[in-house]
């Protein structure tokens, strides 16, 4: 879901699965786009994991990435597995195009000269959401009226005693007040820029003191292939920056400043595998383009299934087994970090579902409905590292390509690839595991798989190695194999 998209056919899926992160320790953390703002886009399923991150890593430990070949094809029904599967997405292998469709949402428009319009779309598909990422418009959009009451008639204000000097109201450890102001520091309002002047807002957080900055794909998307893209934080100071790596598939983007401060201080990552239904939830972005705006919820619930797109023709979906948070998410939010009570990082808010079109200050763009979604930071944590090392991307998959047609049976491998091509790769994991197509997988390691588009987002929590048992039916029997997870680099 995203902030900007909802109600239309789901796009495209890629077919590999999202990694999960490491733990809230204090260490260096991690950090799309519609009308040219910083978008909270579409939710479609998720594509491949990464390898593994080397021992001693200096981030932490690193989430594991999920299974399946990679990049969807554009905006259509996602797809759940490998890229190119003929009549679905095969998870680690190929797209289903042919069932691939987007529900279109009216895009969050940027307020600005050169805005970037675009559509998102959102829905539930078989389980799985679709949302708009949350994009933020460059500028401001809204008017504020301030109206003075010059009656001068008698009125009695009390105000708080001052005697013994000024009182400083003291905000112990722990309380919103506190952790806000401990966090607001380390995040930044991107702004991304395109050669031909479009562009967006979105928000980013201090991944390690490098000058390293966590954010969405989709909020960097628009700089890539010379673009500008710059950082500002809350104390105005801002900054050039250039993008170290993307994942597509992932949402997940690390950028790094040019000539960054020697005082950066790196927010605390959490652990998004011990987050629990109803704990606390603080949220620091740009909704809107209103820098360093703090909003709180709780975690409405974990593990959804989300695809998320732009909603432009081109957009390619993006896969996670999501945070659910009703934590206030607008465009601009997105990249974002979605802080615990203790202020330390369990997600990157990343889309919404919105009700309606329409939004703040007659920009035309939806907004929050209490339905935000954010990648969790075990996963992203682990796709930053490898950005960071190699600036590619590594997806987990079983080279298979399942369908993205809607339905809660399973997840049913196609009878053919994409581009004609086999639907279970011959010696990949799927093919070794005896895996067949037809068979329709319903559980990966005890989780219920009701799509294909679920299949991938589970898929890419994993890491390639990663050992899984997956449960399948195959001519009304069941059966329950072990499948050691393949990889794939880069989003192609």
């Amino acid at each position: 879901m995203s902030t900007e998209n909802e109600g239309n056919p789901v796009p495209p899926a890629p077919s590999a699965p999202p990694v999960p992160p490491s733990s809230p320790a204090a260490s260096p953390q991690a950090a799309t786009s519609d009308g040219g703002e910083a978008p909270t886009a579409p939710i479609p399923p998720a594509s491949q994991g990464a390898p593994g991150a080397s021992a001693g890593d200096p981030y932490g430990t690193a989430p594991q990435a999920p299974d399946a070949s990679w990049p969807p094809p554009p905006p259509a029904t996602p797809s759940y597995a490998d890229p190119g599967a003929g009549a679905g997405a095969a998870w680690g292998s190929s797209y289903d195009q042919q069932h691939q469709q987007y529900q279109q949402y009216q895009p969050f428009q940027q307020p600005q000269p050169a805005p970037k319009k675009g559509s998102g779309r959102g829905g539930l598909i078989a389980a799985v959401l679709v949302a708009a990422l949350v994009a933020g418009g460059l500028g401001g959009g809204l008017g504020y009226t301030l109206a003075k009451n010059n009656d001068d008639s008698g009125s009695t204000t009390i105000s708080a005693s001052s005697s013994g000097g000024a009182t400083q109201v003291k905000r112990a450890a722990g309380t919103i007040a506190a952790v806000a102001q401990n966090a607001l520091p380390s995040t930044v309002t991107i702004e991304s820029e395109g050669t031909n002047g479009e562009g967006g807002t979105g928000t980013g957080f201090v991944f390690d003191k490098q000058g390293h900055i966590i954010t969405n794909n989709h909020v960097v998307a628009d700089s890539l292939d010379g673009g500008k893209l710059t950082a500002t934080f809350p104390d105005g100071k801002k900054y050039d920056a250039e993008v170290v790596g993307h994942a597509q598939g992932y949402d997940v983007a690390v950028i790094k400043l040019k000539n960054p401060p020697r005082d950066l201080k790196p927010l605390a990552l959490g652990d998004s595998d011990k987050v629990a239904v109803g704990d606390e939830t603080i949220a620091i972005g740009a909704p809107f383009g209103l820098s360093n705006t703090v909003t709180t919820g709780i975690i409405s619930a974990k593990n959804r299934p989300v695809a998320s797109s732009d909603g432009s023709s081109t957009s390619k979906a993006s896969y996670m087994s999501a945070l659910q948070t009703d934590a206030s998410i607008n465009p601009g939010n997105s990249g974002g970090p979605l802080l615990d009570a203790s202020g330390a990082v369990i997600g990157i808010n990343s889309a919404i579902q919105s009700a309606s079109s329409g939004g703040l200050g007659s920009t035309g763009q939806s907004g929050s409905i209490g339905l935000g979604f954010a990648i969790p930071i075990n996963q992203a944590k682990y796709v930053a590292q490898q950005l960071i090392k190699t600036g590619k991307p590594v997806y987990a998959k079983i080279g298979a390509s399942v369908s993205l047609d809607d339905g809660t049976s399973g997840a049913q491998i196609t009878d053919s690839g994409s581009g004609g091509s086999a639907a279970v790769e011959s010696g990949g994991p799927a093919d070794k595991a005896g895996l067949k197509p037809g068979d329709v997988i319903t559980k990966l390691d005890g989780t219920v798989i009701d799509s294909g588009p679920t299949l991938i987002g589970e898929i890419w929590t994993h890491k390639p190695g990663d050992k899984v048992e997956i449960t399948y039916k195959r001519d009304g029997s069941e059966h329950t194999v072990t499948v050691t997870l393949g990889s794939r680099i880069g989003d192609n």
